[in-house]
Order: structure tokens, then sequence, then C-alpha cells
């Protein structure tokens, strides 16, 4: 296990309290899972999933009040060093992404669990790189012994297992998760049981979200080609709409089933196992949208006053799993930024990889796309 772990953290790990810990140490010391949360002492909900996280690793390895070293081995006079319960065999280490010294010691002298030294900024950039963190916070578990993920999506453990429960968070079985009754949008449900023997796409998705309800009115079109052809073929939807009405409303407009939106326990285990995340705003983002929505209300404004519907959503695409899911499926290339206007229906984008995105850019592209100037390309 050491070598993984040395390959992965290096060899030096440290407190809170600014002293190094050996990492082949964290072998002796039993742990078979270990925690990496990437964040910076900058971001607000970094800063509030601290708090819980420490309450959390406390009741976890029940000894709140000692430091990340504490069961490291034996005391005095002791033969052998106990096994050590279960639940004490979690290690969390941060990783940061701060960029001055003082403000990263700040942080983390509170921690009670260990970090990467704040010298390691290449290590650090090649983890954030390795595991495809986009947002902050985020937590993933690893096992310590063979370096396989066992849940990237940390934050929901802490919400859903606040006790510890179902350590060590290892996927279930689709068919334990989603089990349980499913819903269509005409009310009727049946239970999750009866898809046994078929194949079946779990989607992911909201009304809140623009490429998304692009996204569905294709997906209707492919479904219903597929049970005509009388495929065993199901989908099962997984809402993140924020309110049981939009909820509602977007999957008025699906013909598959639903995890009913109350069942908001059984959506957060599927997110679980398949690692979705949403993120929130960065300032990056927010500053996209205020470049963006003056010429979007112009559009709309125009298109209004010639009671016509306008012709163009806009989006600015976050670093999110719909977003990520959304760029594979329209093989869209990893340039940043990029301007993009996709046509679901026609099965087509407009690409256009910019240095610098500047509201003329902008305006200049989208008048040319409803002039059809542009020169479309396959999705």
């Amino acid at each position: 296990m050491s070598g993984f772990l040395e390959e992965l953290l290096g060899e030096k790990l440290v407190t809170g309290g600014g002293e190094e810990v050996d990492v082949h140490s964290l072998a002796a010391r039993g742990i078979s899972l270990l925690g990496l949360y990437f964040g910076c002492s900058l971001s607000a909900p970094c800063a509030q999933l601290s708090a819980s996280l420490a309450a959390f690793y406390g009741r976890l390895r029940g000894d709140a009040a000692a430091g990340p070293g504490a069961g490291a081995g034996p005391g005095p006079g002791a033969g052998a060093a106990a096994e050590p319960e279960p639940r004490r065999r979690l290690e969390i280490v941060f990783v940061s992404s701060d960029q001055d010294q003082r403000q990263w010691q700040d942080f983390v002298r509170d921690m009670p669990w260990l970090a990467l030294p704040y010298k390691e900024k290449h290590r650090k950039l090649k983890l954030w790189n390795k595991y495809r963190i986009s947002n902050i916070p985020s937590l993933i578990f690893l096992d310590a012994t063979t370096g396989k993920v066992v849940c990237r999506n940390g934050l929901l453990v802490i919400r859903d297992d606040p006790e510890g429960l179902e350590f060590p968070w290892g996927p279930k079985p689709f068919r334990e998760v989603i089990a349980g009754p499913l819903l269509r949008n005409n009310g009727q449900s049946l239970e999750s049981s009866s898809l046994e023997g078929s194949h079946v796409g779990v989607y992911f998705s909201a009304h809140w979200c623009p490429p998304c309800r692009s996204l569905t009115r294709v997906l209707v079109e492919s479904y219903r080609k597929i049970k005509e052809a009388g495929q065993k073929f199901e989908i099962i939807f997984v809402s993140a709409d924020r309110s049981e009405d939009s909820f509602k409303q977007y999957f008025s407009e699906m013909p598959w089933l639903a995890v009913p939106y109350t069942d908001e326990a059984r959506r957060s285990r599927l997110n679980r196992l398949y690692g979705i995340q949403d993120s929130e705003d960065d300032g990056e983002s927010e500053a996209a949208k205020q470049l963006i929505q003056p010429i979007a209300e112009k559009i709309i404004a125009k298109y209004k006053a010639k009671e016509e519907e306008a012709p163009l959503l806009f989006f600015v695409a976050g670093e999110d799993d719909m977003t990520d899911s959304l760029r594979d499926y329209t093989n869209l290339p990893e340039a940043a930024p990029l301007l993009t206007i996709l046509d679901m229906s026609a099965r087509a984008k407009y690409v256009m990889d910019v240095e610098e995105i500047t509201p003329a850019i902008v305006e200049a592209f989208v008048n040319d796309f409803l002039a059809e100037k542009l020169k479309p390309e396959p999705i």
C-alpha cells in the first residue's frame, strides 16, 4: 500500500500544525480508505465544507479531539498495535489550489486531517488533472491499497451518511440503488424490478439547463425509434431540478420513467453511484454571464417585438458533469474560451475558438449564424 500512496502523495504530508508525517506511516496505521479533499481558502463553500467535514471526520474516527497522528502506534509497554476499528481506517488529505502560503496556512491550521505541503504545487496539479477535478469543493474516496476510486462525490456521502454507517461507501449494484417505484408522466407507477432483462439508460438532467432541454428533444426521438423497433430498452430520469413544479413541467415532455422527485435519498444515491455533481457558479462564469447577457437580451427583445420566438437560448457552460457530458456528446474541442452554437434538431454545431471572448465577437458570431453565414459541422 505504501508504494501506491508515496507515488500518489510523495514522501511527506503535513498536519494542520505544520508537523511532517511520513506517508508510509499511513500503511502502518492500517488506513484502507483515503479521502482527497480539493479546495481553496478563498472559497466560502470550502470553508463551510471544512466545518462539516471536521465533525464527520471526528465522528467516524471516534477521536474528534485528536489530531491526524492519533492511533499511529502502540503506547508504552504495549506488545503490539491494536487492530484499528474499521471506520478508523479513513484518512483525508487536503489538496489546495491556494496561491498564497499565508492564506493556505491559516486555512489548514484547524484541519484535523493531513495536507499536501504548500510547496508541492506540481504534485497538486497532477492530482487535480488525474481525477479531473473541475469545481471546488470536491471530495473523492480512494481504496488506499489499489488506488481505485471508491466514490467520486464524497460531498453526498457526508450529507447522506453523516454517521458513516455505510463505510466504506463502495458502489452498490444498480438494481439495489434503483430499487423502488418509478413514475410515468401520466401518474402511473411501476416497480423497478419490472425492468429486469432490459437495457436501461439513466438520464441526469434539469429543466433549468438549456443544453439539457435541447438534448431531451433529441433523446425523445431516439427513444421512440428504439421502442418502435421492439427493443427492451428504458430510460430513467433522475432530476436535478430545484423544485417539484419544475420537475413536473420538465417530466411532462418525457415518454420514459423517472425516480419520484420526492425520493431525494434515491436520487442522491444514483448521483453518488455515477459520480454526478453540480457545480456552483464561480467568478469566471459570472463574468461570462455579464458579457453575454446584454447581447442575449437584445436578440430576445428584437424577436419579441415581432411576436416571434427567439431562435437561440443563451447558456454559459460551467465546469460540471452536465457540461462535460454535453461536450462529449457533441465532440466539442477542449479549448477555452469557446463560442458554440448547437442546433440539436439538425445535429449541427457552429464553433469559434478565440483567444478572448468580447461582446463584439459574440455579437458578430450570433449575427452571422442568424444570417446563415456560418458553416455547420456535424455532431
